[in-house]
């Protein structure tokens, strides 16, 4: 779940930055480091129907349509993705990425080989443009202080597609609290607000998820949309027509332009 990042900050003064997210890195290796036997039962649901199983459920019948022969998953945490991609399209090579050593090592006790487990960046993938014909990310880019970076960089290695499952901040909450996030950040104050509500930190810390971010899949829509001539969307909870406003959480698959 957990991606280091390396900014490779060129600018003076941009140390102390810098250091804050090393720091903020280090608090949430931390947290898997020491939560890692508890992983599965704080992340995944004891039935696997949350909405990280629906979103795979549609990314490999959307891999077979593609015909996709390889992925990438980053952030695999124990190898959830991995485990569900080899029992359901086994014909399909899967290869995983995640940092925190003690999450690798339960994927391993859970059967998965130490080559297709790997520690990895996910802002500096150590793979050449085009080596996967998709690459996925479940659960993780609200972890990642500059999502930016890992979305950039699984779109040079994707070679089809790319596949995130993750949360949108702007459809979480009652129709009140909704509403007044979607307005401030309408209005290009998001930023500001979020910093407040975090007291200058930018970020949350809980028992449940560690250290996280607030965002929204629809945070690198443009950014997607620039590489790929197809973005389909589905919601992954509930949500109503307008999934920005309505769905919690967002499956979004970006089919590049080939």
């Amino acid at each position: 779940m957990f991606m280091k990042i390396n900014l490779g900050l060129k600018c003076l003064g941009e140390n102390r930055g810098l250091n804050m997210i090393d720091s903020e890195s280090k608090i949430l290796q931390q947290y898997y480091s020491k939560t890692a036997h508890d992983y599965d039962a704080l992340h995944v649901s004891i039935d696997e129907k949350d909405e990280h199983f629906l979103a795979l459920a549609f990314m490999v019948a959307a891999s077979g349509l593609l015909g996709i022969k390889s992925i990438l998953d980053i952030g695999s945490g124990t190898g959830r993705a991995i485990k569900y991609v080899k029992q359901h399209a086994p014909d399909i090579l899967i290869v995983g990425i995640e940092p925190v050593e003690e999450l690798r090592s339960i994927g391993y006790q859970k059967g998965i080989a130490e080559e297709e487990l790997i520690e990895g960046d996910a802002t500096n993938l150590a793979y050449s443009d085009a080596s996967f014909d998709l690459v996925c990310a479940f659960g993780v880019l609200h972890h990642i202080k500059y999502p930016e970076l890992a979305v950039s960089e699984m779109l040079r290695v994707a070679k089809k597609g790319i596949f995130i499952s993750d949360s949108n901040n702007f459809g979480q909450g009652s129709v009140l609290s909704r509403t007044v996030k979607q307005i401030i950040n309408e209005v290009g104050l998001w930023k500001v607000a979020d910093f407040i509500k975090t007291l200058g930190k930018g970020y949350t810390l809980s028992e449940g998820d560690g250290l996280a971010y607030s965002y929204s899949v629809f945070n690198n829509y443009n950014q997607i949309q620039k590489a790929c001539n197809n973005i389909h969307i589905l919601n992954t909870k509930t949500g109503s027509a307008n999934l920005y406003r309505t769905a919690s959480h967002i499956g979004l698959l970006g089919i590049k332009n080939e």
